[in-house]
């Protein structure tokens, strides 16, 4: 989004008093801010409040809202968001109490890991502002009146290590009227984070689905999903005695809890671990606050009496709204579709992420691979724009961006490059086709052309060399050079403002940039062409990316895709590529007659393929093809909006924004018998439903009102769609 925010703030930024002067300062527990108040007449009563690193707001010992992990991750030197509430029903006319605590999350990162957030330029201690208004007047604003106290029960709080949680300490009452703070100290007026404060608008993080945990044996307790999120225990048991509980998603062969590789960036104190002290009681409560993990297990360790009861793991993303699904008669296939749907939820976590363990970091090449799945499986839009203003945010003012935002300062020369800065231009253009909202596109045009200018200087002769290229292939030696797939997408990345530059009318960025990319597509041929469709080795990528980006013309395009589709038939389909070639090889097969061949890519069941994940057990989509690094990632997951967009045949087009005319185009693949999906679009839900009945297709089609659309069907005959269609043919 643009960040453009108007509201003038009559309250104070608050800390609880301690200056932090160096990277090495001391930790502190969580604070605990309180302030009781006045009112006559509660009326159209709105919070306001931004609590760094995350917050959680208490009105007369209730929950303010169900938001966990507020707000979400940023960079705070240049914006950081606001959340509003309406708390007209938490409040009662005389006197009442705010409680609010803060967490350290991103903003405060004191562990010490390889991408140096621990010496953000924002860090500081947590903070926080806020302010309620009663129909529109301020009544109440945080000041030094506020009192604060870091004596409660969070003693420690880490987005990377974990929390520390001891009940003996806990302070009944204390976000109600008549506690008795007369311990606590006044909060002290503080510099604010540095950003700009903006409206929050995307979607809250929840607790969206919780998972029984069911008891392995040697202290293992196994949610059967991988997930992102937290688990919430019952125990009982004396005080003073502590459940410890570390996360993973992976066992060993004796099945004891495998770490190596998800903690290995993580260089100071424990890893996805919390710690519980009980209070006595006869039954305890609690699931940790201000931090979440991602597990499938849970390693847990008891000193002293006590007894675990249960323990649930608690799924928490991003709250956006699910808008497509499909199912088929491929029991393979539609679970690797629960695999995406898991691994995009896990990696949305307030902001697009790459794993929800070893970094939580904001990938931009994970996230522009997958966001057709993620805008044909979700209305993520308002959360992608406020992510995309982040990224502008990371933007070096020569256009240079990071691989990963938000960034403290890590991630510019490696890791990087074209086909990260794609998604700056890449998610508004899908935002544009799928929900018809062309506004983040203008938001990040010139943004994108500063970035189109700093990948310019770095081409040597049009041909850029800078980048991860097929990033994760199975076998090194046979993965196509860099520059090929780069420079791809650079060309691309040329047409894409092009096509904006026109839609737009920006008649002299249309001359240029399609004089800069028609340069691109001789040098890239100059390059990699070898003439008569073949590119560089014959590697699939190089095939694939030839094709989709239009370096091949005429009869070429025939010549490469046949080659391409030998290449894959003599492999049996495996997947022989990276997350370039995972994305391209599959659609161009589909685009040019071969879905059968793009479905056995994804259902066979050998190594390497995404097929062989669901034979192993796997719940959610890995990080590679051996299952060696992580096993919840989604830069894998483009197979949901490639069967969407060829096997249900709903088809996208930037011509057709937000699908105010439809196109349907099934694949009918040969192996499924039969098949389901919708999508509900701006405008209302497309439907379709095709079969195989004695030798015919049996097809369905339900659009939203006053829609067109047609069907075109694989022997070339094409119907008009007016709301519903019912038809049939012989295959």
């Amino acid at each position: 989004m643009s960040f453009s925010d108007t509201r003038v703030w009559q309250a104070y930024w608050i800390s609880f008093g301690a200056t932090m002067v160096d990277w090495n300062a001391k930790n502190f527990p969580a604070p605990y801010f309180r302030k009781e108040f006045e009112i006559a007449e509660p009326k159209d009563c709105k919070l306001y409040i931004c609590g760094l690193g995350f917050h959680e707001v208490r009105i007369n010992g209730r929950r303010v809202s169900d938001f966990e992990l507020a707000p979400a991750q940023a960079k705070y030197d240049a914006h950081a968001g606001y959340l509003v509430h309406d708390v007209s029903n938490l409040l009662v006319s005389g006197r009442n109490t705010i409680g609010v605590t803060l967490g350290n999350g991103l903003y405060n990162c004191q562990t010490a890991e390889v991408w140096h957030f621990d010496k953000a330029t924002w860090r500081d201690y947590p903070k926080m502002i806020a302010e309620l208004t009663s129909d529109g007047q301020t009544i109440l604003a945080s000041d030094h009146t506020w009192k604060v106290t870091n004596k409660g029960p969070i003693i420690f709080d880490s987005l990377r290590n974990g929390e520390y949680y001891d009940a003996r300490l806990e302070m009944p009452g204390w976000d109600q009227n008549g506690f008795n703070d007369s311990a606590w100290q006044n909060a002290t007026i503080t510099a604010g984070p540095g950003g700009i404060l903006y409206e929050q608008t995307s979607a809250p993080c929840r607790v969206t689905r919780t998972f029984p945990m069911h008891k392995l044996g040697g202290g293992i307790w196994d949610a059967g999903q991988n997930l992102a999120g937290r688990a919430e225990i019952k125990v009982r048991g004396k005080a003073g005695s502590c459940i410890k509980i570390q996360y993973g998603d992976v066992l060993n062969p004796d099945g004891t809890l495998y770490l190596d590789n998800i903690a290995r960036f993580v260089k100071s104190g424990e890893f996805q671990t919390e710690r519980y002290t009980l209070k006595g009681e006869a039954t305890e409560v609690w699931h940790s606050h201000f931090t979440y993990h991602g597990f499938r297990y849970a390693a847990v360790e008891i000193t002293g009496e006590a007894e675990l009861v249960s323990m649930t793991a608690q799924a928490i993303h991003s709250d956006v709204r699910q808008v497509g699904d499909f199912t088929c008669s491929d029991p393979d296939m539609n679970a690797l579709k629960q695999c995406t749907y898991w691994s995009y939820l896990n990696n949305f976590v307030g902001i697009p992420t790459d794993c929800p363990h070893r970094e939580k970091n904001g990938w931009m090449n994970d996230a522009q691979l997958v966001s057709d799945t993620g805008l044909f499986f979700f209305d993520g839009k308002e959360t992608y724009r406020e992510w995309l203003g982040t990224i502008r945010d990371c933007m070096r003012p020569n256009g240079q961006l990071p691989g990963m935002a938000p960034t403290s300062g890590w991630g510019y020369n490696w890791g990087s490059g074209p086909m990260f800065d794609t998604i700056l231009f890449g998610i508004p253009r899908n935002i544009y086709i799928y929900r018809g909202d062309a506004v983040p596109m203008r938001e990040n045009y010139e943004p994108f052309k500063r970035a189109l200018a700093f990948t310019e200087s770095l081409a040597k002769g049009h041909l850029v060399r800078f980048g991860l290229g097929d990033w994760m292939h199975p076998f090194a030696e046979r993965a196509v050079v860099p520059e090929l797939p780069t420079t791809a997408w650079y060309y691309h990345e040329l047409k894409m403002l092009v096509e904006a530059a026109k839609l737009f009318g920006y008649e002299e960025d249309v001359k240029r940039y399609s004089e800069l990319a028609e340069q691109v597509f001789h040098a890239f041929n100059r390059e990699f062409s070898n003439g008569n469709g073949s590119y560089a080795n014959n590697e699939k990528t190089a095939l694939a990316v030839a094709v989709q980006f239009g370096f091949c013309t005429g009869k070429e395009v025939a010549n490469a895709v046949r080659i391409l589709l030998d290449s894959v038939r003599k492999d049996a389909h495996i997947a022989d590529f990276g997350i370039v070639g995972a994305k391209f090889v599959p659609r161009v097969l589909a685009e040019h007659g071969y879905a059968d061949d793009g479905f056995k890519i994804f259902t066979q069941d050998q190594y390497p393929g995404w097929c062989k994940w669901v034979r192993d057990g796997e719940t959610t989509l890995c990080e590679d093809f051996a299952g060696k690094y992580s096993h919840n990632h989604i830069m894998y997951g483009d197979l949901f909006a490639w069967m969407m967009q060829y096997a249900a045949g709903i088809e996208p087009d930037f011509s057709r924004p937000g699908f105010h005319e439809v196109v349907l185009k099934p694949r009918l693949i040969a192996s499924l018998h039969n098949m389901t999906a919708s999508y509900d679009t701006i405008y209302g839900k497309i439907k379709i439903e095709w079969q195989r009945v004695n030798g015919e297709i049996q097809f369905k089609a339900e659009l939203p009102d006053n829609i067109p659309g047609r069907l075109e069907r694989p022997d070339g005959a094409t119907l008009a769609i007016q709301k519903t269609l019912n038809t049939h043919w012989k295959e």
